[in-house]
Parts: structure tokens; C-alpha cells; sequence
């Protein structure tokens, strides 16, 4: 826990500063792929995702030490060779549980966040699911178990993998030569987060491409077919929360309209995007037919709103920040607290992207993240023992929730008298 926050702590200002650098590259060269608000939405849902996996909310089945301890055929040392053959193997896991997320209408719901962006940018490989809640897979890694490979080679370069699938999320890298017989490149990339029926599921290695070609899933980017992103049942909101947990609504509401008995069951294991017949017949969802004739989900927005949402999303940078590089003394003070502090993150971002959203709910739910707020603050005379850095903290974070819930209802409502609603964006 306490390890991984401070690797992010390294990470988080690298990924921004790169997600940064690509929408000033993008207006430099006259080819943005940058929107604003999707970016906000993009780094938000980042921000769930790191602080659900600092706080180690899955609950981690403990297959692989099960495996290692009595499935080992051999014990090997630590030496450079068996990290990279662990590299191969979590690749090679990898490709699986990404082909079963493609595949499988219950397991779409872990990865759907990933490919919600109707853009592709380095922003949008930020998009990592906080759905999951059961580490199921970590059976796959049944050969690393048998060649004795240790947990802790294992936990180190799961999240060196993870960061590896970063570089590769964007539009202005091209062909890169002989790199494409090899690795992942961003054309291959590109396919795999096309809407397009030639492109639909297909390129899904994650570092090797090898992996496509050998099992046949793999497709060349074409010029002639230029790609069309985001998913078919489009998400049509910013906010991140909301979208990782659509489709699992989507499917108990289908499981309980049925009146197919076997349908209850099989829909969650039936092809992604099943639907029972009859619910299809009478409660119909939006889906795009036409990749190329649609309109991208956009909110109407100002100046003053663009400015406001980058000082909300950097002042939850700085709340996650001191998270991560403070959990051991936060956790020393009271246990429960770093997990009243996640939920008061996640509230953030909830509040933030709603408004983004225009949703009437938007100010009752930033009065509730501020109410809690103010309430650590009265509880515990402190911000999590920030005082101890800076003497004012208490009074300094005072006023910020006061600005915050003051700025939530001027936007609301000028929202509410008269930037509503969608902002259509052609795709023609």
C-alpha cells in the first residue's frame, strides 16, 4: 500500500505532464486530439483508479501464493533473466484476460471505463476500471507458480507492465518500422479502440503483438478505414464512476426484466453486449449502427468553466498526492481514516464530473464531499495531521470547501439558465 503510493507519487506528475504535452503538441501541429472536457474525465478517472488500488480495495484471493507454495516444480533466484521471463508471462496473461473482457458480456464491465473515451489520446489509457473487486485471474499465472517464480518478482513487475501500455495511446506516432512485428505500436493500438466492424476486437497484446498474431486477432490499421473510437452503447456522461458500473446496471436491470429463466443466468456469460430478446423488444438502448454518422457525446462549456474544472482537478491531485506520500502516519492516527479519505476523493471526483455533466444533482453532491470535508476538519481539528507542515492547513482547507461549494452553484446555475445539454459533435 504504503509502497505503491510513493511510486505514484513519481508517476502521477509524469503521466499528466505527458498528457499535457500532447495537447499542446496536437494544437502546435494543427491536430488536436485533445478535447478538454473528456481529458478532465480521462485524468478523473485515473485518479479513482490509483486510490482504489492504494487502498488495496480488491480483495486479493490468494491463489498465487496458494500455487507457488504447492504447485512449484522448481525455485529459482532473483536474477534480471526471471524478471523478464515474468514480464512474458504477465504479458501472456494479459492477452487472455483482455480477450475474456472482450468476449464476455460480465467481464465487459471490468474493462468498458478503458475504451469509453470517444478520443484516443495518452489521456484516455488513464481510463482503468475501479469495477473489479475479485482478482479471479491470478490463476493464469499458473506457470510462473510451476516454474517457482516468487510473489514478490511478481509484484514488481505487474505495475511496470501496467505503465508500459501508457506510451502507445495516442494519434501522432505513426508506422514504426520493424517495432510493429514485435511490440504493441500506437497504429496497432488504434485498431483496438476502433468502433469499426472490421476493427472490432481485434490487436489485444498488450506489450508483444505476437500474441495476436499467433492466436488470430490481429489487423493491420488501414489507411482507407480510418478509425472510429469509443464503444457502441455509448457512455454519454464525464463521469468516471458512473461509466464503470453502466453495463453491470445494465445487465441486473436485463436479469430481472426477463422473463427467460435461463436468460437470468446465461446473459452474464453470453457474448458481450447479449441482451434477452424480450427485453430488447420492450426496453430498447441506444446503439450506434453507423460508426461513421453519430454524435460524440460534448457538454456545453466557457472559458471560466474550463479553468474552474483544471482547479478542481489539480486541488484533487494535491489531496491524493498527500495521501499516497502520508498513509503510514494517517493510518497511525486512526486506521479507518485513509478510507474516509478515499471516499471523500471519490466524492470529489463524483461532484466535479456531474457538474461537468450539467446534472441537477451536481450541487447536492458537492454539499455532501464539502460536508464531510469540513467535518474532518471539526472531528479531528486537522486535515489528517496536515497541520504539522503547514500551521494554517485547517483554516486554509476552511476556505477552499466554502470556494468549492460556492463555485458548484454558480456554475449550476448558470448552467441551468442556459448552458444545457449536449453540444453535438458530428462524425461525418
Amino acid at each position: 500500500m504504503e509502497t505503491y503510493g510513493k511510486i505514484l507519487l513519481i508517476a502521477m506528475p509524469a503521466f499528466l505532464a505527458l498528457v499535457l504535452f500532447e495537447k499542446w503538441y496536437g494544437w502546435r501541429k494543427g491536430f488536436d486530439t485533445v478535447r478538454h472536457l473528456d481529458m478532465v474525465s480521462s485524468l478523473s478517472s485515473g485518479i479513482t483508479n490509483v486510490t482504489k488500488s492504494v487502498l488495496e480495495l480488491t480483495v486479493a484471493i490468494a491463489i498465487y501464493p496458494f500455487m507457488y507454495k504447492y504447485l512449484a516444480l522448481v525455485h529459482i533466484d532473483n536474477t534480471i533473466l526471471v524478471y523478464v521471463l515474468t514480464f512474458i508471462i504477465i504479458d501472456f496473461n494479459g492477452y487472455w484476460v483482455h480477450r475474456w473482457s472482450h468476449k464476455i458480456n460480465l467481464f465487459w464491465n471490468l474493462h468498458v471505463i478503458h475504451h469509453s473515451s470517444e478520443e484516443f489520446n495518452l489521456a484516455c489509457a488513464l481510463r482503468q476500471s475501479i469495477s473489479s473487486f475479485f482478482n479471479l485471474f491470478t490463476v493464469l499465472l499458473l506457470p510462473a507458480a510451476l516454474l517457482g517464480i516468487p510473489e514478490i518478482v511478481i509484484s514488481t513487475i505487474a505495475p511496470l507492465h501496467l505503465f508500459a501500455q501508457f506510451w502507445y495511446h495516442t494519434r501522432h506516432i505513426n508506422r514504426m518500422g520493424f517495432l510493429e512485428k514485435i511490440l504493441v505500436t500506437p497504429s496497432h493500438h488504434r485498431v483496438h479502440h476502433a468502433v469499426n466492424p472490421e476493427y472490432m476486437d481485434k490487436n489485444l497484446s498488450q506489450i508483444f503483438i505476437v500474441w495476436d498474431k499467433l492466436f488470430g486477432t490481429f489487423v493491420e490499421e488501414k489507411k482507407e478505414i480510418p478509425p472510429v473510437y469509443g464503444i457502441t452503447r455509448p457512455a454519454r456522461t464525464w463521469n468516471p464512476i458512473k461509466i464503470n458500473f453502466q453495463h453491470l446496471w445494465l445487465m441486473m436491470k436485463d436479469t430481472w426484466r426477463t422473463r427467460n429463466w435461463a436468460d437470468k443466468f446465461l446473459l452474464w456469460f453470453k457474448p458481450t453486449g447479449y441482451r434477452p430478446a424480450d427485453v430488447v423488444a420492450k426496453y430498447p438502448v441506444y446503439k450506434i449502427e453507423d460508426v461513421y454518422h453519430f454524435e460524440k457525446y460534448d457538454t456545453k462549456t466557457t472559458p471560466a468553466f474550463n479553468a474552474w474544472t483544471w482547479f478542481q482537478l489539480l486541488t484533487t491531485l494535491f489531496f491524493v498526492s498527500y495521501l499516497f506520500g502520508n498513509i503510514a502516519s494517517i493510518n497511525r492516527i486512526d486506521s479507518s481514516y485513509i478510507y474516509w479519505y478515499g471516499l471523500f476523493i471519490f466524492l470529489t471526483i463524483y461532484a466535479l464530473t456531474e457538474l461537468m455533466d450539467h446534472d441537477r444533482y451536481a450541487i447536492i453532491w458537492e454539499f455532501i464531499r464539502c460536508g464531510l470535508g469540513l467535518w474532518f476538519l471539526y472531528d479531528q481539528g486537522d486535515w489528517f495531521g496536515a497541520n504539522q507542515w503547514l500551521p494554517s492547513a485547517t483554516w486554509v482547507l476552511g476556505v477552499y470547501l466554502f470556494v468549492s461549494l460556492m463555485g458548484t452553484i454558480y456554475f449550476s446555475l448558470q448552467h441551468r439558465n442556459g448552458l444545457h445539454g449536449l453540444k453535438p459533435m458530428s462524425m461525418h
